[in-house]
């Protein structure tokens, strides 16, 4: 299983405050496409699992800011898997610009049916 993917990413306008600042609540937005695309790296498909019934909920967010992104600055996201359990996974994000760490983040996320009961994580999802 692939634990970690990075991904560059481009600070939009719409994205930032009054002050040209990455807006504190996109780095959270930062941090879903982080998982999504270590998710489709690993051959996952959350669509696919989605109509099958499967989700995977936010249980838990946080983000420690070190220093801002502006407008039109290019970022890179390093999002690894820290810790597996039969119903959770936790990440690690780390957003930079070029060598400076710019916010460092966690999240756990549950495994849950459609009425929103937790539910083991598939096999063949901790396989690919």
């Amino acid at each position: 299983m692939l634990r970690s993917h990075e991904i560059e990413l481009r600070v939009r306008y719409s994205e930032t405050d009054a002050m040209g600042f990455l807006h504190h609540a996109n780095f959270f937005s930062y941090f879903e496409v982080g998982r999504t695309e270590l998710f489709r790296a690993q051959g996952g498909d959350y669509r696919a699992m989605e109509e099958s019934g499967l989700f995977f909920v936010v249980v838990k967010v946080d983000c420690r800011y070190y220093k801002p992104a502006r407008y039109d600055d290019v970022v890179r996201l390093r999002t690894t898997i820290t810790r597996i359990t039969p119903a959770r996974i936790e990440h690690e994000y780390r957003l930079f610009r070029g060598e400076d760490l710019l916010a460092v983040g966690h999240s756990t996320l549950a495994c849950v049916n459609r009425r929103g009961e937790i539910q083991p994580i598939p096999a063949l999802l901790l396989d690919a």
